[in-house]
Parts: C-alpha cells; structure tokens; sequence
C-alpha cells in the first residue's frame, strides 16, 4: 500500500505545474551551466517567502541567512517510517555528486529541511536525523504556526493522521522538492521520482543533472 505521505501527490505536482504554466525540464547530462536563453520551469510562480525558523543547533534563523546562496528546501518529518529518509537520500547524495563534479556552483547550494511535525521534531530531535545525510545539512522547525505559515507560501499542503498512540501518528504532507535562486525565488521542482524505488536506481544522477543544469 502506498505511504499515506503521498496520496494525492501526483495530483498536487500536476496542478503546481499547471498553475506555474510551465513544464518541468528534462534532466541533462553533465555539470555543464544553463544556456542563457533557458527558461526554469518555476520562473515567475509564487512559491517561497520570508520566514524565521530554528535549526538543530537551537539558532534562529531567518530566509535572509541565504541571500546568495541556492537553497534545495524539502519538507517532511523525522519520525516518517520511510519516504522521507528515501527522499533525502536522493537528494543529498544527488548534491553530494554535484559538489564533487563542480565544487564551485556545489558550494553555492544550502540544503534545508523544514519539518512539518513541530511537536516532535525539536532541534534535539533533528540534529542527529540531518546529520545522516548530509554535513551542511540544516533542519528547520519552529512553532506551529510558523511552520504553518512557511508551508503556506511553499504551496506545501500536510496534516497529522492519529495512529495506535498520541505519540505514533503519521503526518501525510506534499512530496516536493524545491531549488530556489540566490534571491529566493523558484527555480523548479528537483526531481524525487517514484517513491518506491530504490535510492541507487539513478535518482542522484537525476538530482545532480538537475542541479547542473539551473545553479550558475
């Protein structure tokens, strides 16, 4: 059975890309930069915003921290049985390729991982959970309606799903990956492909073309 993490992400993705009026790009091969001509499939959507969260450290910190700087921002919560650890595989493994590939351009991107599981995820709880996948990778969470308010303006949609115990529920939330520019603005969705595939079936070399093709 498929994780309630996902239901209805198909849907959800179909309707961000049709309310953007773009297509998502291919992938392409290489570390090589984008052509000057080429258009990312979020340019122009009103997707991200500012916001004042804390990191695994106990640190404030706010969207003006990046100013410059790439952000990879994905969604989701430490206590997710699966496809979250799969997601952020992929993704850290796919910006760990492209750090190797062009270390320039791969230190220009911070990968941020914004909880939407306040109550659980605390910094304490998050700073062993990020560290796995990789070193500058920062987990943000806050109060709920911070977290609510950041969501908001990522388009991102979740809720909590009571389980066998007030302690043992599940959130379900929108599978999304984000790259947004130095200047906060969206850039396009980096690829997760299917959820149920294995994290070394390709899906990094996905990441990292990704990545190639849109950080400058």
């Amino acid at each position: 059975m498929m994780n309630i993490a996902i239901i209805g992400q198909k849907a959800f993705r179909a309707s961000l890309i049709l309310t953007t009026a773009a297509a998502l790009a291919a992938c392409d091969a290489g570390p090589a930069a984008p052509a000057q001509n080429s258009q990312p499939p979020l340019a122009g959507a009103r997707i991200g915003g500012p916001f004042t969260l804390t990191d695994q450290n106990g640190r404030t910190v706010s969207d003006t921290d990046f100013a410059g700087q790439y952000r990879l921002v994905y969604f989701g919560y430490s206590f997710c049985p699966d496809i979250c650890p799969v997601d952020l595989q992929k993704l850290m493994r796919g910006l760990s390729q492209f750090e190797k590939s062009d270390p320039a351009r791969g230190a220009r991107i911070q990968p941020l991982f914004i909880t939407v599981d306040p109550a659980r995820d605390t910094p304490e709880a998050l700073k062993p959970f990020v560290a796995r996948y990789h070193p500058r990778l920062l987990g943000l969470t806050g109060t709920p309606e911070q977290i609510a308010a950041v969501a908001k303006a990522f388009v991102v949609t979740y809720h909590k799903v009571e389980g066998s115990a007030p302690d043992r529920y599940l959130m379900a939330h929108s599978q999304l990956a984000f790259l947004m520019d130095p200047a906060g603005k969206p850039l396009a969705l980096v690829p997760l492909d299917d959820p149920s595939t294995d994290v070394d079936e390709g899906a990094p070399d996905k990441v990292a073309a990704d990545l190639a093709r849109w950080v400058k």
